[in-house]
């Protein structure tokens, strides 16, 4: 654990996320200022298109001495992937939809807020999740990085079907309109999942690396980012109104020890259709990563990410 002391620092930002654009640019030009006169020298670059995140990040590894990533959770999702195993440190501006990560690590949902705590925030080195494509007609051997939450079923149908359009608009209004539409439109397939000399049947799976989930809810509220293991959330569930009825309790994180719901933790997940012409969809920090099979693991000691002091109090 290092105090940050960084002296160039990139910003990755990417320019479509979140909502209130006008006001953020003043909130980053804020946040620039704030960050310069702490005596961090200060480049900015800006995404043009899905993945470019990872290239700038993985680039920036070998020229500067910290990346910030000012964007949502699919753009702190990318760039962690570019750092990961790396030794440069990853901070955090928020200026997305949801902001799990930076709900988890309690960073204020304001630019220029959240740029004070960068000089003085200390570095810690956490695992990943990570994703292994198992499937012969994808990118066999290809991995694919989590800092928060990953899920498979209805979960991953949702962040595959919710409009982007819809999600410019509306924030977080989207996945609810989405999430709305599934559970009378989403027919449950079935999936395996073993790991740890465990196997089972579901048809949701939520991966949790942190206990934040997205908007105001916290599911896997036993995960810990400092830990090498995930909690995992499942149920097998068929029945639309089921799930309707789990709203209210998920509100109020008392949704462990329903019938129906099942939690443990683990380091692993393999999970597999239960049959060939029944796809079921996956997600990794709110972004679709495509159909099972597919293994969710823990990668230990994988990103240094900056964390403001008062959090590690």
């Amino acid at each position: 654990m290092t105090f940050s002391g960084a002296r160039h620092a990139l910003i990755i930002q990417n320019p479509t996320s979140g909502r209130r654009r006008a006001r953020r640019e003043r909130d980053i030009a804020e946040a620039l200022r704030s960050l310069r006169e702490a005596g961090i020298a200060i480049d900015a670059v800006i995404t043009e298109a899905r993945g470019h995140a990872t290239e700038l990040a993985r680039s920036a590894v070998d020229n500067f001495d910290m990346v910030i990533a000012c964007g949502g959770d699919g753009t702190i999702n990318e760039i962690a992937n570019g750092l990961a195993h790396s030794q440069t440190p990853l901070a955090i501006l928020p200026a997305g939809t949801a902001n799990v990560f930076a709900k988890e690590l309690e960073i204020p949902w304001d630019i220029p807020a959240a740029a004070r705590l960068i000089p003085s925030a200390i570095h810690r080195r956490i695992a990943l999740g990570a994703v292994d494509f198992t499937s012969t007609n994808r990118a066999q051997g290809a991995v694919r990085y989590f800092l928060s939450v990953a899920g498979a079923g209805p979960d991953g149908e949702l962040v595959r079907k919710v409009r982007d359009g819809l999600k410019y608009y509306t924030g977080t209004g989207a996945y609810w309109w989405e999430g709305l539409r599934q559970l009378f439109l989403y027919r449950f397939p079935g999936f395996s999942i073993s790991g740890g000399g465990e196997s089972r049947e579901a048809r949701l799976l939520v991966v949790g690396r942190t206990k934040s989930y997205g908007g105001p809810f916290r599911i896997t509220t036993e995960a810990n980012l400092f830990e090498d293991m995930f909690e995992m959330m499942a149920t097998n569930s068929t029945n639309p109104l089921r799930y309707f009825g789990w709203l209210l309790p998920l509100f109020m994180e008392r949704l462990r020890g329903y019938p129906g719901i099942e939690y443990w933790k683990g380091a692993e997940a393999l999970c597999e259709p239960l049959f060939a012409d029944k796809p079921v969809y996956a997600q990794v920090d709110g972004e679709p990563i495509g159909p099972l099979p597919l293994r969710f693991r823990v990668a230990p000691d994988a990103l240094t990410i900056c964390v403001p002091a008062a959090e590690t109090a």
